[in-house]
């Protein structure tokens, strides 16, 4: 027998809902087993000084860091990354291109590297207003980066669920995870700890207290957070095997035909340090299935599920079958067609765990954000 309860969301609308579930016998040992198997979860194990995204990325203690992100705390300063200006690019400022580019970077710290003197354009310094040719080589490369110092920030957090175990935050778009070189402040860590003060597990270190999982700057949506360590390790082993329920929301380009499955290995992309890419080297596999939800005339509104969690593994995977997320601006066209979009229309709609003291199926979902759903009324017409 299935017992269920509905419970009130924090500060979420009405239309957010928290399903706590207290399986039967034999359905608590289906959950048992499922940590060993089949799983949905757009994230990837991640620890301290790891890599983050897809949509989103797992960060559980004691995986071995093998996607290290661009601008962590630290990072070693050889590292250095040399590509050619498109065609569709040229023309642009230098400052744009990299900012593009760098998305995870602000664009007033990428001027700052210019003026430094950490961006070479044609083997020569380059200026931040400079307007590149198609063709022209750019050279850029990553400084050495302190360790931050982390304090709190009186910054709103939308909270679906709470208890004294872990939070789930609705993130909005363009709010960073975690304190970066360029993203000092105004982030969920520093939001965190003024909401949770000492109560947040520490297990990611001082730069990520907290985090278990994250997801894009702008992918919006369900975001899970532990309070403690036994929380995190619980919850990190969880998404280790894939257990988590995770469904998102994107609108992609073109007008798919009927659900599907993705099936490939992702890995990062050999030239380009920021993008992955399918069937690469050493990649990793990766499962993506996608339902139509509507279709319209150039795009497609679909929900996606997953068996693997890969950096940008939805994006990369959409793209690959020639069907970009709408406003993408790593994956996508070069023009968006909806003019003043900030980055892609992906959302983390749903997530689904074990609860780690209780032992309860607890699943919280995130309502579309505002102009997610002005998006459809456009597209309806």
């Amino acid at each position: 027998m299935m017992v269920k309860q509905e419970l009130q969301a924090g500060s979420a609308a009405d239309a957010n809902k928290v399903l706590q579930t207290e399986p039967a016998a034999d359905t608590i040992e289906e959950q048992k087993q499922s940590l060993s198997g089949a799983a949905v979860g757009e994230q990837e194990p991640f620890t301290v000084g790891e890599a983050a995204e897809e949509g989103q990325e797992q960060f559980p203690a004691g995986e071995a860091a093998e996607e290290q992100e661009q601008f962590s705390a630290g990072e070693a300063a050889e590292e250095q990354e040399q590509f050619q200006v498109s065609e569709a690019m040229a023309g642009t400022r230098l400052d744009r291109i990299l900012a593009k580019r760098f998305s995870d970077v602000s664009r007033s710290y990428l001027q700052r590297l210019i003026r430094d003197g950490h961006v070479l354009l044609n083997q020569k310094a380059a200026k931040a207003g400079a307007k590149p040719s198609a063709g022209d080589t750019v050279e850029f490369f990553f400084p050495e980066m302190q360790e931050l110092q982390v304090e709190p920030e009186p910054i709103p957090l939308d909270i679906l669920y709470e208890d004294e175990d872990l939070l789930v935050i609705n993130k909005p778009k363009g709010m960073v995870i975690h304190p970066a070189p360029g993203h000092y402040s105004g982030t969920l860590v520093n939001a965190l700890m003024y909401h949770c003060r000492d109560s947040l597990s520490g297990i990611n270190g001082v730069l990520r207290p907290g985090i278990v999982h994250r997801i894009d700057q702008n992918t919006t949506g369900s975001l899970l957070v532990c309070k403690n360590d036994a929380a995190h390790q619980a919850i990190a082993e969880q998404l280790r095997v894939h257990s988590v329920t995770r469904t998102y929301r994107a609108i992609v380009h073109g007008r798919l035909s009927e659900d599907g499955t993705v099936h490939t290995t992702i890995g990062r992309h050999p030239l380009r340090r920021m993008e992955m890419s399918v069937n690469v080297p050493n990649g990793r596999d990766a499962v993506t299935h996608y339902h139509i939800l509507e279709q319209f005339d150039r795009f497609t509104y679909i929900e996606c599920r997953l068996e693997t969690g890969r950096t940008h593994q939805i994006r990369v995977h959409m793209k690959s079958i020639g069907h970009p997320v709408l406003g993408d601006d790593l994956y996508g066209p070069s023009k968006c067609p909806f003019p003043g979009l900030q980055g892609q229309t992906l959302h983390a709609m749903t997530i689904g765990f074990i609860h780690p003291s209780s032992g309860k199926y607890v699943e919280v979902s995130a309502p579309l954000p505002v102009y997610f759903e002005e998006l459809l009324r456009r597209l309806r017409g």
